[in-house]
């Protein structure tokens, strides 16, 4: 390798980043663009698949330069947005529909005639998952029975299916078609303990198993970029979904560990060592990560909206023009005047499993004002957060502390209130991104710079900042009670 510097491939839901590494973990460059969001039915959720392409090349372009070039990139790490698919011609590289991202539900229907027929328990018990439109097989399926070009291309025996990272290995490298075992573990085809996609899935789904891509570690060297797209052929050394990454980045390396992360949605996970996990609580049993063909795996807890729904404050209703407004408007007030907002603009995922859920806001009242509304949106994380702790210490995994990031946690506000209501002390790097750190590190163990991700962590992590709970317990239990009653109503 030449250089000494790691490249990180952050293909996220609403924008693409590269960033550029030092062995340390200091950030020598990054660059990002904004990913458009297609919204063609309610429900529906699409990218352009040549978009995530061309935004990903752009940005790695961009930050190589400003790092010095290609020639001090050592290797290259690509995390991602996880259960998004992604249809396209091995053939001739290019996509044949749209990407259908992870957010997506039109498949309710097709998984509530799966789950009537009695396979849930099947799947849950192989897979760690539940039956729900999030994961990707089910849009795959959706996307042979809808889409001419994708039925054509897997007649002609064309056609490729993949999550984003696969995609973007395949594009980066000419041909390459791989996908890591953490994000096969989000498909619904991989069974937790399987070595290679599981034929009754597949054959459950309408999966051909011929579209699928090979699966491999999360670090080694996967393949090398094309010379002509980034000046130089460089090695791909780490995959990772953007959960497991951010986990991995978290230093949640002891069994027992959790993190959540606050993004588009919220995400949290626990770290459950080599034990294939099981939940009776409906949590997902997920691989966290697998190095020289040995797995550890995690239980997980998914909230489909979180930065999102500030998104929608923003974007939407226009109650706030940055998203660092509700900080002060949280502030600005004791308490939310009564006003609770339960965020299923997508359904609600973990632990409630309702994919027909829709968005409330209860409470209001005509001293009801902006502040008030956006301090309910950020009390909307703390609540989604105990609804997990809950059931994951149901399922024997009761939390010691939690470890946050994702560009929401940069709010004190909503640290402190996540505390408050946890009862817990939560702790937040003073580098937010741990996501692309995580693939920072796995790059960096498979580019062979660190002998274990013990190792590159102990360089990388920087210093945290820890929040303790403050909050009085009635003033908890009122909250809680407020949450309980609105969420029974949506």
């Amino acid at each position: 390798m030449s250089g000494d510097l790691i490249l990180v491939l952050d293909a996220g839901t609403t924008s693409t980043r590269a960033m550029v590494f030092t062995r340390d973990g200091g950030v020598k460059s990054v660059a990002q663009r904004e990913l458009e969001q297609h919204y063609p039915q309610p429900g529906w959720v699409e990218h352009d698949a040549a978009e995530i392409w061309d935004s990903t090349l752009a940005c790695a372009r961009d930050a190589m330069a400003e790092a010095g070039g290609a020639e001090q990139i050592a290797c290259i790490g690509i995390t991602n947005q996880r259960e998004t698919v992604v249809a396209w011609d091995r053939n001739s590289g290019a996509p044949l529909a749209r990407a259908i991202v992870w957010q997506d539900r039109r498949t309710a229907a097709f998984c509530d005639e799966l789950r009537a027929a009695g396979h849930e328990t099947a799947i849950h018990e192989a897979t760690g998952l539940l039956l729900d439109p999030y994961f990707s097989a089910t849009k795959m399926r959706w996307l042979m029975d809808n889409s001419a070009e994708v039925k054509a291309a897997s007649e002609a025996g064309n056609l490729a299916f993949g999550t984003v990272e696969s995609w973007l290995v395949f594009k980066l490298t000419g041909g390459v078609h791989l996908s890591d075992a953490s994000n096969a573990s989000r498909t619904s085809l991989l069974a937790l303990t399987g070595a290679s996609w599981e034929e009754g899935l597949c054959d459950l789904f309408g999966i051909p198993h011929a579209a699928l891509p090979e699966l491999c570690d999360n670090a080694g060297i996967f393949g090398m970029t094309s010379p002509e797209l980034l000046g130089r052929a460089i090695p791909i050394t780490g995959l990772a979904g953007d959960q497991q990454s951010a986990t991995i980045g978290q230093g949640c390396l002891a069994v027992g560990d959790t993190k959540a992360t606050f993004g588009t949605g919220a995400f949290v996970l626990t770290n459950m060592g080599a034990a294939k996990p099981a939940s009776d609580n409906r949590l997902l049993g997920t691989v966290l990560c697998q190095l020289d063909g040995e797995r550890s795996y995690a239980l997980e807890g998914s909230v489909f909206v979180a930065g999102s729904l500030i998104k929608w404050l923003r974007d939407s209703l226009g109650i706030i023009e940055t998203a660092d407004e509700t900080q002060v408007l949280a502030r600005s007030i004791d308490d939310s005047g009564g006003v609770v907002i339960v965020p299923a603009h997508s359904g609600l995922g973990a632990p409630h499993w309702r994919p027909d859920a829709r968005a409330s806001i209860s409470g209001l009242s005509l001293a009801s004002g902006r502040a008030h509304i956006a301090r309910a949106a950020l009390e909307a994380m703390a609540m989604q957060t105990h609804d997990l702790a809950e059931a994951f210490a149901a399922d024997g995994a009761q939390w010691r502390a939690l470890r946050i990031d994702g560009g929401m946690s940069a709010n004190d506000w909503m640290a402190q209130d996540t505390a408050n209501i946890l009862g817990l002390p939560v702790e937040r790097p003073e580098f937010v991104e741990t996501t692309a750190l995580g693939a920072a590190a796995l790059a960096g163990l498979g580019g062979g710079m660190f002998a274990s991700l013990d190792d590159a962590l102990a360089g990388m992590r920087g210093t945290v900042s820890q929040f303790e709970p403050e909050m009085p317990e009635d003033v908890r239990n009122a909250r809680l009670e407020s949450w309980r009653k609105a969420l029974s109503a949506v």
